[in-house]
C-alpha cells in the first residue's frame, strides 16, 4: 500500500472547510496556488463545480493555468475564490487581495487557509519535530526546518525570523488585516497546523493548543465581497 504524503494529507484534512463553504453546484471557482498536485480542483470537478487553479507549478492539463494569479486574466467574475497557503509568500499582499476582490462576483465567497507564521515559536516548533514520522514517505517540511535549525547552531527565533525574511513571508496578522478590511468576514478562526505532517491527529495537536502547549498557527478565513 503506498502511503499519502503530507501534501496529499492536507489536501484531505482541509477538503471538508472548504466543501461547507462553497455555494451549491455548479459554481464558478478558481483556486489561487493549486501545486503541482492540483490543489483541490479535481475534488471541486467531482463534486460537480467548474474549477479552475492557478499556480506557477500548476499541473500541464485542462483546468490549470501555470503562473501568478497576479498575471492571470480571469474569465469573468467567479462565485468563490480559495487561497490555500498561498498568499503569506505574494509580493504585494494588498495588490493580490485587490484582484481577489476584483475577480469574485457581488456576494462572492473567498476562503483562504493560511499559516500566521510569526505564532510558529519554540514550544510549538520542539513539539512539532518531537511528532515528527520516524519513517516518512517524504522528508517533508517540518524536517527539513529541524535539520536547518539544528545545523545554523542558533535560537529558534532568530532562525524563524531569519526564515521568514530571506522568503519574504508576510504574517498572519498582516493577512488577516488585509482580509478583513476588504471582505465581509464571515469566519476568522486558528487552527491546528502541523497535524498532516506529522505523527500526530488533527486533534491531537488541538489537544496540545488546548492545553496551552503549543499555538495555534493555522488561520480559516470564509469572507464575503459586498455587493
Amino acid at each position: 500500500m503506498t502511503l499519502a504524503t503530507g501534501d496529499e494529507l492536507w489536501l484531505a484534512e482541509n477538503w471538508p472547510f472548504i466543501r461547507d463553504h462553497l455555494p451549491a453546484s455548479p459554481a464558478r471557482v478558481l483556486e489561487i496556488g493549486c501545486g503541482p498536485l492540483g490543489g483541490f480542483v479535481p475534488t471541486l470537478h467531482a463534486a460537480g463545480h467548474m474549477a479552475v487553479g492557478v499556480d506557477p507549478h500548476a499541473p500541464e492539463a485542462s483546468g490549470y493555468h501555470r503562473g501568478r494569479f497576479e498575471d492571470h486574466d480571469v474569465d469573468g467574475p467567479v462565485d468563490v475564490i480559495v487561497a490555500c497557503t498561498s498568499l503569506h509568500h505574494v509580493d504585494r499582499l494588498d495588490t493580490v487581495v485587490d484582484r481577489i476582490r476584483t475577480a469574485l462576483r457581488p456576494s462572492g465567497t473567498l476562503i483562504v487557509v493560511e499559516w500566521a507564521w510569526e505564532r510558529f515559536d519554540e514550544p510549538t516548533a520542539r513539539w512539532c519535530f518531537e511528532h515528527l514520522p520516524s519513517e516518512p514517505a517524504e522528508p517533508g517540511w517540518l524536517r527539513r526546518h529541524h535539520d536547518r535549525w539544528q545545523a545554523a547552531g542558533i535560537g529558534w527565533d532568530a532562525y524563524l525570523q531569519r526564515f521568514a525574511a530571506e522568503e519574504g513571508l508576510h504574517t498572519g496578522d498582516a493577512i488577516t488585516g488585509v482580509l478583513t478590511s476588504t471582505f465581509a468576514t464571515t469566519q476568522l478562526t486558528y487552527t491546528p497546523y502541523f497535524a498532516a505532517g506529522l505523527d500526530a491527529t488533527r486533534a491531537h495537536e488541538q489537544s496540545a493548543i488546548d492545553a496551552g502547549t503549543i499555538r495555534a498557527t493555522g488561520i480559516r478565513y470564509v469572507g464575503r465581497r459586498a455587493s
